[in-house]
């Protein structure tokens, strides 16, 4: 198909203590569909994992966007994994990647040509394992509220106030918390390039749509991911609502901003629904979607 990426690293194979050059296997792969960090496990034969890189939209729609099929979650899989998603998906600057502060993460996306490094991309980490590691250190059952109520703060004072308590509790907590920098746990500090998102629930949210492909060969299941996004873009699509700003003078339509639900077939304007053909501002929202 038109704009699919699919990447595919063989390795060779020894026979006694020589390289068989005429033998390759299947080592990983890595697709992403023209549509559009986290890991899961696959079951079956093959065993491996399949890594996901996970978008969402201006709907707070939560999609797929890039996938590969590696041999397990660690460094020499990210390091395949992580460039060829900076490459083919996404080139664009200022990007924030949030993770679990694991060391071969951190240590793939601060290599020099991983593609991951400022000024094109930034690091934060998840409250959700910020916390997790706090509450090793801190056993009492208010210690990791606190910590998580400073990090969700939207602005200096609320965070002062939040830290103030905690230092009032224990002294020691802010000191923990003092030694990761303020811009890549606490929203704050975010610079805005978090857009409120604190943790990487929603890739666990993608587990459904992929339900039942975990267990499959290795065409099949690259056959069954482009499947089930396409269905899912197409859910997405008809589930989404807009709103349509008209931005010149045409007929009988004023400067205005129109609500557009194309589940529900409504528009503000009223035609959509009075007439049950797409009004101007359902085909504007049809194109985008």
């Amino acid at each position: 198909m038109d704009g699919t990426v699919a990447l595919l690293k063989t390795s060779l194979v020894c026979v006694g203590d020589e390289v068989d050059e005429s033998i390759k296997y299947f080592h990983r792969l890595f697709w992403t569909f023209p549509p559009c960090v986290d890991g899961t496990h696959l079951y079956g034969k093959y065993g491996g994992t399949l890594l996901l890189a996970i978008a969402q939209d201006r709907n707070s729609n939560i999609l797929p966007v890039a996938f590969a099929l590696v041999e397990g979650e660690n460094a020499e899989s990210l390091a395949f994994f992580l460039p060829h998603l900076c490459q083919h998906v996404t080139p664009q600057e200022e990007i924030l990647v949030i993770s679990d502060r694991h060391n071969c993460v951190k240590a793939t996306l601060e290599a020099p040509d991983s593609g991951w490094q400022s000024p094109h991309a930034y690091q934060a980490y998840c409250i959700r394992h910020v916390a997790a590691n706090f509450a090793l250190s801190f056993k009492d059952q208010d210690a990791r509220r606190m910590l998580v109520n400073a990090a969700y703060a939207k602005t200096e004072a609320e965070f002062d106030y939040g830290f103030d308590i905690m230092r009032t509790k224990n002294p020691a907590m802010c000191d923990w918390a003092n030694r990761l920098e303020y811009d890549t746990w606490t929203q704050h500090q975010d610079g805005g390039s978090r857009f409120g998102y604190m943790t990487m629930n929603i890739s666990e949210c993608v587990y459904s749509v992929l339900k039942g492909t975990r267990n499959l060969p290795v065409t099949t299941l690259v056959k069954s991911t482009y499947g089930r996004l396409a269905e899912l873009f197409v859910i997405r699509g008809y589930q989404s609502e807009y709103t349509v700003a008209e931005t010149t003078l045409t007929g009988n339509f004023s400067l205005g901003t129109y609500r557009v639900s194309l589940r529900d077939r409504t528009c503000d304007y009223g035609y959509f629904q009075a007439l049950h053909y797409p009004c101007c501002h359902a085909i504007a929202s049809c194109a985008q979607s």
